[in-house]
């Protein structure tokens, strides 16, 4: 029984230390459907409008983008 009791708290205390690093982070949180590089019908990036991380996260999308247009482009 101490051994349950050791491992549940093992596991609880690595569930808390993984929750305070994501609140620290600064990141808005995201489905795992697809990622950061979800797009709609129009090629435009699918973000939540109240991130306030959201322009910052649209410009990474685009560099993404444009980087990834010219990689293809170069022979």
């Amino acid at each position: 029984m101490t051994v349950l009791l050791i491992t549940l708290a093992v596991f609880a205390l690595v569930m808390l230390v993984m929750s305070v690093g994501v609140l620290l982070s600064g990141r808005c949180l995201r489905g795992s459907c697809g990622g950061p590089a979800v797009l709609d019908g129009d090629g435009e990036p699918i973000t939540c409008a109240t991130c306030p991380n959201r322009e910052r996260l649209l410009e990474e999308v685009r560099q993404h983008a444009l980087e990834a247009a010219a990689e293809q482009a170069a022979p």
